[in-house]
């Protein structure tokens, strides 16, 4: 006759650990990863009138309107001889990156409810397929970005020398993902406890969009107020992402270790928080 021990084949138990992280099972379910990807991807673009094309008509159309009121209505300068429709529509475009991916990330729980209130799976598997999204949506609005730049480059005359800051660009939309992706995790958790704060989520995203060189370079931000610009981590890397890709932008090694360095103790984290309060917040939702 068996011990009762030898009969017990698994134990089903509540565990909520900060270090409860096991990649080989996040491997194990690539497959949903995948599936969370297409989901995310066509249930925005089904039973729409442009489909896809609507990845491409919100750029477009903010960029027309910068161009418009901060470069000719307001006479915002961009520095150099760079043309306004490029530099404005590269700002978009990764600014667009960064709150799709945090908006994304910050509502996990609230939209999710009801998958992680009925199945198991290892819920980091959504932050990243959402992030996974997002960057497909970048790469779309990135080949327009190379389309016009190649016009302007062939029929317009525009010089631009490519450098090896060409070969960070990889690097900086990557810190930007895990950035975004980190502080959306941080809000998700706060928001399904206080849900009034939501509001204060979408001030400070509003309020980032004007501290970061999205409408204006970093070169043109002087006196006492350039310090605010320098304390957003997201500020060396749009600079990055402008001088690799069109020859304009101010950064330095610093800014960019002060980037990465909050780029990693934002996402541990966010991380160890997710994995802790995870399966408490689905009663709590």
């Amino acid at each position: 006759m068996l011990s009762t021990e030898k009969k017990i084949k698994w134990v089903i138990e509540a565990k909520s650990s900060y270090f409860n992280l096991n990649f080989k099972e996040l491997l194990s379910y690539h497959h949903l990863l995948w599936r969370l990807v297409r989901k995310e991807f066509l249930i925005n673009y089904q039973q729409t009138l442009l489909g896809p094309l609507w990845v491409l008509f919100q750029p477009v159309i903010t960029t027309i309107t910068y161009v418009f009121v901060f470069n000719n209505i307001i006479g915002v300068s961009i520095g150099g001889k760079l043309p306004p429709v490029l530099f404005y529509f590269a700002g978009i475009i990764l600014w667009n990156f960064f709150n799709d991916s945090f908006s994304a990330a910050s509502k996990i729980f609230r939209d999710n409810i009801h998958i992680f209130s009925k199945v198991y799976f290892p819920r980091l598997i959504v932050p990243i397929a959402l992030i996974i999204t997002q960057f497909f949506r970048f790469l779309i609005q990135l080949a327009l970005l190379v389309i016009i730049l190649a016009y302007f480059i062939i029929f317009r005359g525009f010089s631009v020398t490519f450098t090896w800051y060409l070969l960070s660009l990889p690097f900086v939309l990557l810190i930007i993902g895990m950035i975004s992706t980190s502080i959306g995790l941080l809000f998700s958790i706060i928001t399904a406890k206080y849900r009034d704060l939501t509001n204060f989520v979408d001030i400070l995203i509003r309020v980032l969009l004007f501290i970061t060189p999205v409408i204006y370079p970093l070169s043109t931000v002087k006196g006492h107020t350039r310090w605010i610009v320098e304390l957003n981590p997201l500020t060396p890397l749009f600079e990055l992402f402008r001088l690799g890709l069109l020859g304009q932008g101010t950064v330095s090694s610093s800014q960019l270790l002060y980037s990465i360095i909050f780029m990693i103790v934002s996402l541990s984290t966010a991380v160890l928080l997710f994995n802790k309060q995870g399966g408490k917040l689905i009663d709590v939702i």
